[in-house]
């Protein structure tokens, strides 16, 4: 009578009685201030301040404004970002996105009309969290020479 027979897996490995993927999502007119972290996809058409790790796509729609560094296998933006974004795999740009912050990605789609202010590090190795306090972007001047 309660056996789990009904309960699938979606792409990331988490379970729901659905059967459906599990998605998490800040609905629009919805304000958010802390650490969020999921293991599954996360749609933000509201408001989210901190940082943001999702193992999964994290999709910021049109209405949808993050403050703070988000990290994520993949992600597409409509809305607002004011932060880091890093993906280790793809990220999409639409048209009516607008990034203040450094991009970390492997792939990059910019549609024509997004706006990106900040710099963007391409087909390197990524990973999530790790290079958030990484100084090796910023070149160091060189050393004076000792003329003894």
């Amino acid at each position: 009578m309660f056996n789990n027979k009904n309960k699938m897996k979606n792409k990331n490995g988490a379970q729901n009685g659905a059967g459906a993927p599990a998605v998490n999502m800040i609905s629009e007119g919805t304000s958010i201030k802390g650490s969020i972290s999921s293991q599954n996809d996360f749609r933000i058409s509201g408001f989210a301040e901190g940082e943001l790790e999702v193992k999964g796509k994290c999709i910021v729609t049109q209405t949808g404004k993050i403050k703070g560094d988000v990290h994520a296998s993949d992600a597409d933006i409509s809305g607002t970002i004011d932060g880091k974004v890093v993906t280790s795999n793809k990220l999409v740009l639409r048209q009516t996105a607008h990034v203040t912050g450094d991009i970390q990605t492997k792939v990059l789609l910019i549609e024509e009309g997004a706006r990106f202010d900040g710099a963007c590090n391409m087909g390197g190795k990524t990973s999530q969290k790790n290079e958030k306090n990484n100084d090796d972007s910023v070149p160091k001047p060189p050393r004076p020479v000792d003329k003894n």
